[in-house]
């Protein structure tokens, strides 16, 4: 059974911990702000959608012209030069009289800016630990996201009521800057995992290698398309509840944190492998209920529930990591990354869509059963590729 005491006397895993603390809590703080801002502006829940999960639109450009960087720019100056530019586009959306196309180009800037982060960060995660360490390192960080979030989400809506949109935005920067400096103060100054310049040519060729695998393309596949759409759920809490899509937020928060620590704490390894579908099936399910119009408490209950089910990616990262060369780790975790907030973009538009033309508990309940179907193929898919390994031998 791992344990996470360890991991915190590992040279730069806690700053590196306590950077992501402090960007995790901004970005959470700064979106639920941002998108009660537009949809008091608008009315729109497709803009609030947008405005709270657009960024993740940008990241299929990042992941096609920047992510060869993931391993070929110094990670201390990556990550505390991200975090910076969040905190000065935050500066930026606070601004009064800022129009809502003004706000989406801003939130698009910061995807942009991000694309690079997820390849950086568990790059680095995957080179301060060992082979062994990596799956409870990643857990402890999930953890840490779940945390923020139930406390960014519940302080956020308290804050955006006490002091108003704006203003909570300009803390959200604040803690961008946090950030930024802990990284840079905290994190030693180490060289490139991987020779050579970033480059859109470097990124096309290793996309297509790490592509090139069909087991590794039905893991990204799995990893991407049922969170993306059930994230297309989350996105409609603002139009679903106006005056409690904090507690929703902070619900399912609290379900993700619930999965990590069972799935990174408690599972045995041998029990893991056959966990990543059960738990992609419930991440969707309990949305279904929205049909229903649940009240609030049952609303927040399925929501808890249903996070539980995220604990399904540190199943899949494990089998990622156990498919890549050790020198293409940041690179695949980036891929990973950037295509997951790419879904979870597409399915914030996707039922931010839904929602305008119907209503946001119809298109939660089509965006889960969505899901649902989604990974039941990959499931079969998957089955189908292993019974033709098993008659032929490995295949790229």
């Amino acid at each position: 059974m791992p344990r996470y005491r360890p991991l915190l006397r590992t040279p730069e895993f806690t700053p590196l911990f306590l950077s992501s603390a402090a960007h995790t809590a901004a970005s959470t703080v700064g979106g639920l702000a941002l998108g009660t801002l537009v949809y008091r502006a608008t009315d729109s829940p497709l803009l609030s959608a947008m405005s709270m999960f657009g960024p993740s639109l940008a990241q299929v450009l990042g992941a096609t012209l920047l992510l060869s960087g993931s391993d070929r720019l110094p990670p201390r100056a990556t990550l505390a030069g991200i975090s910076l530019g969040f905190a000065v586009t935050t500066v930026v959306l606070a601004a009064p009289g800022l129009p809502v196309f003004g706000v989406l180009a801003v939130v698009l800037l910061q995807g942009l800016i991000a694309s690079l982060g997820g390849g950086v960060r568990w790059g680095l995660l995957n080179e301060i630990l060992t082979k062994d360490g990596y799956l409870p390192g990643r857990s402890l960080f999930n953890i840490l996201h779940g945390l923020m979030q139930i406390t960014g989400y519940a302080a956020g809506g308290v804050l955006v009521a006490a002091l108003s949109a704006p203003r909570t935005l300009l803390l959200a920067a604040l803690l961008y800057a946090v950030a930024a400096a802990v990284a840079r103060l905290g994190l030693t100054a180490r060289p490139p995992r991987a020779a050579g310049r970033p480059s859109a040519a470097a990124t096309r060729r290793t996309n297509a290698v790490l592509w090139s695998s069909r087991p590794r393309r039905l893991t990204y596949l799995g990893l991407w398309l049922p969170n993306g759409l059930v994230v297309g759920c989350e996105a409609l809490f603002v139009p679903y509840a106006p005056g409690a899509a904090g507690t929703l937020f902070a619900c399912a928060a609290l379900g993700m944190l619930v999965g990590d620590v069972t799935i990174g704490r408690l599972v045995p390894a041998a029990a893991r492998t056959r966990l990543a579908t059960p738990l992609l099936l419930l991440l969707a399910a309990p949305y279904a209920l929205f049909a229903l119009h649940p009240a609030l408490p049952l609303a927040a209950a399925c929501a808890a529930l249903a996070s539980v089910g995220f604990g399904a990616s540190l199943v899949q990262q494990e089998r990622l990591m156990a498919l890549t060369p050790p020198e293409l780790s940041g690179h695949a975790l980036g891929l990973h990354s950037s295509g997951m907030l790419t879904m979870q973009g597409v399915g914030a538009a996707l039922a931010g869509t839904a929602a305008q033309l119907t209503s946001p508990a119809t298109a939660m309940t089509a965006m889960a059963l969505a899901s649902v179907a989604v990974t039941l193929a990959l499931h079969c898919a998957g089955r189908a590729g292993e019974r033709l390994t098993a008659r032929t031998g490995p295949v790229g």
